[in-house]
């Protein structure tokens, strides 16, 4: 038996040495293509409930009297307010029940709240419905991250993370596509029904094929103390907390991006039906750097692909900004393409990198670290979207501003959460 920072564990101690490129702790027990498409399947629940609704938002707007941008934007941060509230509770709660059952109670909300929008009678209605979706995807989402934690470490968790990621914007790029079709098809709230359908079908994939990863042995009881521990934990250590704030505002520009890209495609640029397209051309740049990511990772490592991003990103956003003025910042398509599919690119090399960074050093507290990330920096993230996108004004002004301020504030926490590190080492050696 251990004890680790008021944590009590029992069996192997914790593997930590920065620079392994795999902590087995747990063992797949799945082939190595099934469980990528697993994993993307639960956390794409996510951005799907995101991007299939996307196109109904003027008929939603038109049923229920709000119809303005700022309405509507509502319904994606009001998803994403659940989210982040709801990977606080599972994160703990995994530690202490198993990877499996937060999951599962995780996606049983999630059914709750689709079943609630699907039926909505007024759009507060709507608005909770999409809570509880937030709220219970939460679980597979943040849950997913400790479950992989449980088996890899390092830049191997980073290209299993890159993997995942890839097909995780795959899959959503056609969500819009879908949505629409499914639209046309049977109403807009038959969306609602697809991802129930998708809901239990990843829920019992997962129940029959997946083993449990937490062995009973490494489960913390969630109690004041564990908690206060763990987080402890969490926030004094360097990598963890610099990444993790540096990840809100990676995700800021993006979220703004998602909440305005249909009004965008389809008001400032007329293009209609064609939105789903022109959405799902952008989307395949973030899911290809993704990828192209998990064979970079293990050549150049994870701090140098973050660096070189983060300068893309804020020389693209700046470029972009100088080239688009003259257009009063509403560019011709061709030119928004250019400029948006490799500074996209740049985000995509981002997601995966950020989120193993921050998980890197606090594998003990897999759940609980997973949590903290996912709730922090989906907060920032959120509150960045909703700040800037009460000045969206139709143009892509509000985007390159988010994407070129929040780049550079990335950079910063990334260039001192380096030196901080450092020095937190630099001690620890001089003590021992």
């Amino acid at each position: 038996m251990t004890k680790q920072n008021g944590l009590h564990f029992a069996g192997a101690a914790d593997n930590q040495a920065r620079g392994a490129r795999a902590t087995h702790i747990a063992e797949p027990n799945m082939p190595f293509v099934e469980f990528i498409i697993l994993m993307a399947l639960l956390m794409s629940l996510a951005a799907l409930c995101t991007d299939s609704i996307m196109p109904a938002f003027s008929v939603i707007g038109a049923e229920f009297g709000h119809s303005s941008p700022q309405d509507l934007q509502k319904i994606i941060t009001i998803f994403f307010a659940g989210l982040a509230i709801g990977q606080l509770i599972y994160g703990p709660l995994s530690d202490q029940i198993g990877r499996k059952k937060g999951m599962a109670i995780g996606l049983v909300i999630f059914i709750i709240g689709n079943v609630m929008s699907w039926f909505s009678t007024s759009f507060e209605m709507l608005l909770l419905g999409r809570f509880l979706q937030g709220f219970g995807v939460a679980g597979p989402r943040i849950v997913m991250i400790a479950l992989i934690r449980d088996l890899y470490a390092g830049r191997e968790m980073a290209r299993i993370m890159s993997f995942v990621m890839g097909l995780f914007i795959f899959v959503p790029a056609l969500a819009p596509i879908s949505g629409q079709v499914i639209m046309a098809v049977s109403g807009w709230r038959s969306v609602f029904f697809t991802f129930i359908l998708l809901a239990t079908m990843g829920g019992i994939w997962l129940a029959i094929r997946q083993n449990e990863t937490l062995h009973v042995s490494r489960r913390i009881k969630v109690t004041p103390r564990n908690l206060l521990n763990g987080s402890k934990v969490i926030f004094t250590t360097p990598s963890c907390v610099g990444y993790m704030v540096a990840a809100g505002f990676v995700q800021g520009p993006f979220m703004l991006y998602l909440s305005t890209a249909q009004d965008l495609f389809q008001t400032t640029y007329g293009l209609g039906t064609y939105f789903p397209f022109a959405f799902a051309g952008l989307a395949i740049s973030v899911g290809f750097a993704s990828f192209t990511n998990s064979r970079l990772v293990l050549k150049f490592g994870m701090r140098y692909l973050v660096r070189r991003a983060l300068y893309a990103m804020i020389t693209l956003a700046a470029l972009a900004m100088l080239c688009s003025l003259p257009f009063g910042f509403v560019p011709e398509l061709w030119m928004l393409f250019v400029f948006f599919c490799p500074m996209f690119f740049s985000v995509g090399l981002l997601f995966g990198n950020m989120n193993t960074l921050a998980m890197e050093e606090v594998g003990r507290v897999a759940g609980m670290a997973s949590a903290w990330i996912g709730a922090i920096s989906t907060l920032i993230a959120m509150t960045i979207a909703t700040v800037m996108g009460q000045i969206y004004d139709g143009s892509i002004l509000a985007l390159l501003s988010s994407f070129l301020v929040g780049g550079s504030v990335t950079l910063l926490l990334t260039i001192l959460t380096e030196r901080w590190r450092e020095r937190k080492d630099k001690a620890a050696a001089a003590s021992a």
